[in-house]
Parts: structure tokens; C-alpha cells; sequence
């Protein structure tokens, strides 16, 4: 089942980002970026469940930006638990996302992946995304 995510997750969704991010990240700070999201009309973010447990989730931010002049989604964080990999939650939590987001007028869904996520390029490019920017950081 995908659903909104709800306070109670915070932990299992704070295990898929350090997961994604192969790293551990301060639960305190974590914490309250979480609950900031969870008030922000323009963060969402969806988990897969199952039998009580938190597979997958996905979070999107959703703006208006001035160079589409437009309503643009952009999925910031997708995570399966590398146990519930190749069973289709993450084509299920990115479509029920697409469809979100063109309910919620959005007219592209875009996102950046770090260039070692191979099979995240593959999944992505099953999915019917196309790779068309460069991204680049800085760390502050």
C-alpha cells in the first residue's frame, strides 16, 4: 500500500535515507527536518507499506519555477530496502508520484542521482525518464 507519510514513520524513513546516503545521519536534526517537511504543502513524501512494515519511500518537492514558467515536481530522495528490491515498488511509488504530481499541476517531474547509482540510471530509464542536465554541487 503507498500512503502519505505520517509522524509515526519517522524512524523506517529515516533508515531508507541513511540507506540511500550510505551513511548516518544526526536523528535529532533529522528529526525536525522531517516534521518541517511533513507541514509544507510543497514537500510530499510517500511510503510503500507492507504488513506493517516500511518498505520504500519517495519524497518530491513541488514549485513553480521561473525558467518553465510552470508547476515542476522534482523527486529529492527514492529508497527500496535492498531486500524488497525487484519486486516493482519503486515503478509503483514513481508512478503514483507522477500521477500526484500531475494532479497537483505540475507539468514535468524531474530528478538528480548521484552518477555511482548505476541501477538507479536503469531503473529511471525504464521508467521513461531521459537524462538531459548536468548537475553540479558545492560543498558550503
Amino acid at each position: 500500500m503507498i500512503r502519505r507519510c505520517e509522524e509515526k514513520d519517522v524512524q523506517s524513513v529515516y533508515e531508507l535515507i541513511c540507506i540511500l546516503e550510505e551513511t548516518a545521519f544526526d536523528e535529532t536534526e533529522f528529526n525536525r527536518i522531517y516534521m518541517m517537511h511533513l507541514q509544507d504543502h510543497n514537500h510530499v513524501c510517500f511510503v510503500y507499506e507492507e504488513e506493517g512494515s516500511i518498505l520504500a519511500l519517495l519524497h518530491m518537492r513541488m514549485e513553480y519555477q521561473l525558467h518553465h514558467c510552470a508547476r515542476i515536481a522534482e523527486i529529492t530522495e527514492l529508497c527500496v530496502r535492498p531486500e524488497a528490491r525487484n519486486q516493482k515498488i519503486g515503478s509503483r511509488l514513481f508512478n503514483y508520484a507522477c500521477e500526484y504530481a500531475r494532479n497537483n499541476r505540475c507539468v514535468r517531474i524531474e530528478l538528480v542521482t548521484n552518477q555511482r547509482r548505476k541501477d538507479a540510471h536503469r531503473f529511471y530509464e525504464r521508467e521513461g525518464m531521459h537524462q538531459s542536465h548536468y548537475g553540479y554541487t558545492l560543498d558550503l
